[in-house]
């Protein structure tokens, strides 16, 4: 009787364990190319169908929509309380809304109960380098890029990349000149491999932009090609926050005060918690305010 109630135990853990467990690349990957209307009718049709939900979620999450999305994540936590995927997903809403800490905590118990979900690993990251704990950022990265892109979803092993390489130039701008020569020289390549996998991203665009943006002259920098790739972020996407904050810096340096007013009060309508904004506008300069 022992030996049966004890297998009994050992079947339905694993039973409890794997009955959420979902196929997140799959997902994530649907989610990049299913509009927002097919997922509703899909969700509609089978409204207690997690997959589903997730996906919708994911399409909230593109669109900005977090508030929709975070309801989402919720009902599928009480669906099923063990969907890690919906747990980090409310992790990334909370990190969206500047709850840094509850995010942090969330994400990090995702991780440990999940160490091969490389979403977690990127809302961790975005976290880290907005705290300006680049060094840990980087450490985050490495791990979704090492995985290998068989493994990870495209879009989440692009912003691998291009975090990589923005938060390279942010250790290469705080850094000494081997700092510089050692991280400063490697952020266009991890870019341009994140270009060379999803072209018409947004965040590609944003990423380009703005190291020709911030990058000196005798380094790749070029003002015309940072307009080209920012007004492309915010044309792909137009509730692209931190792009605009970008060309506000792009047209004060130009000059244009006018269109600098116009795009920094456009990112702060957006979001008006957003980091970036904020540290343009108070000229701190802690994400470089000039080249």
């Amino acid at each position: 009787m022992k030996r049966i109630i004890a297998l009994f135990i050992v079947v339905y853990f694993f039973q409890v364990h794997f009955c959420f467990a979902l196929p997140w690349k799959e997902l994530h990957e649907k989610a990049d190319k299913q509009t927002l209307a097919e997922a509703l009718e899909f969700s509609q049709k089978k409204p207690d169908s997690i997959e589903g939900l997730y996906t919708l979620g994911l399409i909230y999450l593109n669109l900005h929509k977090d508030k929709d999305a975070k309801d989402v994540f919720n009902k599928i936590i009480s669906l099923g309380p063990e969907t890690i995927e919906a747990r980090w997903g409310l992790a990334e809403v909370l990190r969206r809304e500047h709850d840094i800490s509850q995010s942090e905590k969330i994400v990090n118990e995702v991780i440990k109960s999940e160490p091969d979900f490389s979403p977690a690993y990127i809302t961790l990251a975005y976290s880290k380098h907005i705290q300006m704990n680049f060094n840990e950022a980087v450490r985050l990265v490495s791990k979704v890029i090492n995985q290998g892109q068989d493994k990870v979803d495209l879009s989440n092993y692009v912003r691998a990349n291009l975090l990589m390489g923005g938060t390279k130039g942010m250790i290469a701008h705080y850094g000494g000149p081997i700092s510089k020569l050692v991280n400063g020289t490697v952020v266009l390549g991890y870019l341009k491999k994140a270009q060379s996998l999803q072209p018409d991203s947004p965040v590609v665009a944003f990423g380009l932009g703005s190291f020709y943006l911030l990058a000196p002259t005798l380094a790749g920098g070029d003002l015309d090609k940072a307009e080209t790739y920012l007004n492309k972020a915010i044309n792909i996407d137009p509730l692209f926050c931190d792009a605009y904050v970008r060309l506000a810096q792009l047209y004060k340096l130009k000059g244009d005060e006018e269109k600098y007013k116009i795009y920094l009060n456009k990112a702060l309508e957006i979001d008006p918690k957003s980091e970036l904004a904020i540290d343009i506008k108070e000229g701190k300069c802690k994400f470089v305010c000039n080249r």
